[in-house]
């Protein structure tokens, strides 16, 4: 067969191509069960300086306490191929936590599979490229010639009673009939002869997925679901969707799988990846919330992460990200200002100070306004009730004076702590008696 590059909606030369074709309705169809996996050791380091064994050992420990005691955070997957790699694995592996299961990465070579026997580990990823972009430009192989060589490492993996996960890389610009079709048909084959399971991960390697269902394929995400489950029979717990960000579809396209029959998403802390980057595991905590119900999660850990990452990691988080950056719910609009000490649920997403130990903060500038001076006032100094300022009292009014004052000076950064408590002391004497303006607030960014 010869190659199919999907020239109409891949075309190189300008921004790929996106065609709809009249469809049956797809419907949802979300498992029971959906879960995480990560990816954080073996994709998230792609991207990045390696992260030393302590540095991993702490995000595990950090992993598991997300995962909770029903496993949302299912498995992490780890590199076997330095030594620091098996350390890491070993040390991980010595704390004994049902969750994340400990999984293996490696590429489609035999001589690999004795690092995965000899730690003990009962499952590994396989890389299995799926396009032909990759078999033939590549590999610099045909199907037939990729398709025998990725069953002999599948058979290779069974041999040893080891669960092969089978990576199909780029699976959206992938001849889905032509070639996915097949591969999966004998992968289920061999799982139905050996009874050891086989999982596949649906690898967007390049981020083309799209969660239209009347989009052609390879690129819909619910039709490519919907026809590897109703051509090969695999069960939803056997698949896994991984996403990149080069779109900026990340997460839609993982919720999209969810809905749409798979059962596991993979992700990274803070989306490490290739490029753009893969699906951040905070994000999709969240969607599973929304999915689910479940608020049993501890999620005030991703906070925790996000700090460690910039103090033990090196790693700046820019600060509008959601969840994790330190500006995500901050205001600096006089009017959101306004609405917030009214009543916060007006502009904060959720109770951001229950779920993530972030309390809705203000940063005073010139577009600030007194409502927003008053609400830093309120929030630093812990004023409750009857107590709180508002923006029309003098003091308040005189503070901000004094930033417009700055601005008009030639000031063009939000004021700092310091500044504004000494402001505060200076317009504010008898509310600030007693009071501790030295203490942090609670939220501790």
């Amino acid at each position: 067969m010869t190659m199919n590059l999907f020239r109409d909606q891949f075309p190189y030369s300008s921004p790929p191509r996106l065609f709809f074709e009249e469809t049956d309705p797809i419907p949802f169809d979300m498992p029971d069960d959906i879960f995480l996996t990560d990816t954080t050791f073996r994709d998230g380091q792609q991207a990045r300086p390696p992260y030393t064994v302590e540095q991993i050992t702490t995000l595990f420990d950090y992993l598991h306490r997300l995962s909770g005691e029903k496993g949302i955070i299912r498995q992490s997957e780890f590199f076997l191929y330095s030594e620091r790699d098996r350390r890491a694995v070993e040390a991980c592996m010595e704390k004994n936590y049902a969750y994340p299961q400990i999984t293996a990465w490696i590429r489609a070579v035999k001589e690999d599979f004795k690092r995965v026997r000899d730690l003990g580990i009962t499952e590994t990823g396989i890389l299995t490229s799926s396009s032909d972009y990759h078999i033939y430009l590549k590999l610099g192989l045909d199907r037939e010639k990729a398709m025998n060589q990725y069953l002999d490492i599948v058979e290779t993996a069974l041999a040893h009673g080891i669960s092969p996960r089978c990576h199909l890389e780029d699976i959206t610009r992938a001849d889905i009939h032509g070639f996915v079709i097949p591969f999966v048909s004998e992968l289920m084959k061999r799982q139905e002869q050996t009874n050891i399971p086989i999982k596949i991960r649906l690898c967007d390697t390049m981020g083309f997925g799209v969660a239209y269902p009347e989009a052609v394929l390879p690129r819909s995400i619910p039709k490519l679901i919907r026809t590897l489950r109703s051509e090969t029979g695999i069960e939803s717990s056997r698949m896994e969707w991984h996403g990149h960000n080069d779109f900026y579809r990340v997460v839609s396209n993982a919720t999209a799988a969810w809905l749409y029959g798979v059962a596991g998403v993979n992700g990274t802390l803070l989306g490490f990846g290739e490029r753009t980057g893969n699906t951040p595991l905070e994000a999709m905590i969240f969607e599973y919330m929304s999915l689910t119900g479940d608020t049993s999660i501890d999620t005030t850990v991703i906070t925790e992460i996000a700090r460690f990452m910039e103090s033990s990691c090196g790693y700046a988080i820019p600060p509008m990200t959601p969840f994790v950056g330190r500006d995500f719910n901050v205001t600096s609009a006089g009017i959101h200002a306004d609405g917030v000490i009214k009543n916060e649920e007006i502009y904060n997403i959720f109770d951001t100070r229950k779920w993530l130990n972030r309390p809705v903060r203000i940063n005073v500038t010139d577009k600030t306004g007194a409502a927003g001076v008053a609400f830093w006032v309120n929030e630093e100094l812990g004023l409750k009730g009857e107590h709180r300022l508002d923006k029309k009292h003098p003091g308040i009014q005189k503070m901000a004076d004094h930033v417009q004052k700055l601005y008009r000076d030639g000031r063009t950064t939000a004021l700092s702590r310091d500044e504004l408590l000494a402001a505060a002391r200076l317009y504010l004497t008898t509310e600030i008696r007693g009071q501790r303006p030295e203490a942090k607030s609670q939220d501790s960014d």
